[in-house]
């Protein structure tokens, strides 16, 4: 029997994406239900609740050496995602808060409150050389509950401030938002916007990802940026064979139409807990394909369900990870997609502290 936390049981709860709660991997302490006992304590709430704590982080930048990953530093104004997408590789990322990546990692989220304060911090370090900052990679840095606290909007001023350079990956309608914010920055080279689209399928993408905006409005939002004259590109991934595949040349169609100007696809990744998780989901939604999408996805990945070797990890090996790559490279051609992202400029770069001595003699 599986560890569990309360909220535990396998099921669908309204506007969220995972289907049970397990204890993550790091945990001492387990909560398992007796099933000889019928009046469990803890009954499953049909309509989990949001709680969102503050995060006391000492530093905000990240630093990453992935040799399979084009970017260094990231920064993430948030831990867990209310988003809800049941394949999200992040999930995993809530066992180190002895927190669970089910339903904990959407229901139990943690706001970096002082995060503007410490990137302007961490920038006006002697030292320091900026390079592009990717904005809200492990976790949505637009999702619902940014509308309240407006972190990511924070961030985004000290970053015009500073004119430094950031790259976005975000599935949410809220960064429409920002606008006067990004408008300028792209004016300057010093910002691209890359929109995540898994399918054209509103139902599908209801289920998947529940509380993201849909495919159709994320389109719009691409129309939108582009026709600011912001760069934006589509990232199709993941992309999840024998369920959403079958979408990809019509997503990278769909986002040329709207005004993107680069695509990029990986596929599901595994990790962890996720491993548990993700068929889990596919049983409850999709009983009769799962045994096949997850014999697909073993198929990209040596028989195994994940590999996370570097170089393997995104993207998998063999036929079916092979013709995937095929289609997309083949659709970007025929549709025009620029093959590298417009270079970011770092010349303009201004610490917060010749700021404030630029103010102080104007």
């Amino acid at each position: 029997m599986s560890p569990e936390h309360p909220l535990s049981s396998i099921r669908v709860h309204k506007g969220r994406g995972a289907v049970s709660n397990p204890a993550g991997r790091y945990e001492h302490q387990e909560v398992v239900r007796d099933e000889h006992v019928q009046d469990w304590e803890e009954e499953p709430e049909s309509h989990p609740a949001t709680t969102v704590q503050w995060d006391q982080a000492r530093t905000l930048i990240s630093r990453n050496n992935s040799p399979d990953i084009p970017f260094r530093l990231s920064v993430n104004p948030y831990r867990g995602c209310e988003h809800g997408c049941s394949y999200c590789f992040a999930r995993p990322s809530h066992s180190r808060l002895n927190l669970s990546p089910g339903l904990d990692f959407e229901t139990r989220l943690f706001a970096k409150r002082e995060a503007a304060r410490r990137l302007r911090h961490e920038l006006d370090r002697p030292g320091y050389r900026p390079e592009t900052i990717v904005l809200g990679i492990n976790t949505d840095g637009w999702q619902p509950v940014e509308r309240r606290l407006q972190i990511t909007r924070q961030l985004l001023e000290v970053l015009a401030e500073t004119r430094h350079p950031v790259s976005i990956l975000t599935k949410s309608a809220l960064i429409e938002r920002d606008l006067d914010l990004l408008a300028p920055l792209a004016d300057q080279r010093l910002v691209t916007v890359a929109v995540s689209i898994t399918t054209l399928d509103r139902e599908l993408g209801r289920r998947m990802e529940p509380r993201a905006a849909s495919p159709q409005r994320l389109l719009r939002v691409l129309a939108t940026l582009s026709q600011a004259g912001i760069p934006v590109g589509v990232s199709v991934a993941p992309v999840i064979p024998g369920l959403t595949d079958q979408d990809l040349e019509g997503i990278l169609e769909a986002a040329a139409r709207a005004g993107a100007c680069h695509a990029s696809w990986g596929l599901l990744r595994l990790p962890h807990e996720l491993a548990q998780l993700f068929p889990q989901w596919l049983e409850e939604h999709f009983p009769a394909r799962a045994a096949h999408v997850m014999e697909l996805l073993r198929q990209c990945h040596g028989g195994n369900a994940y590999n996370s070797s570097f170089g393997q990890r995104m993207k998998g090996t063999g036929t079916v990870a092979e013709l995937l790559e095929q289609r997309f490279r083949l659709a970007c051609k025929r549709l025009g997609f620029a093959r590298r992202w417009p270079r970011l400029r770092t010349d303009l770069f201004q610490p917060p502290r010749q700021q404030g001595q630029q103010q102080l003699f104007s």
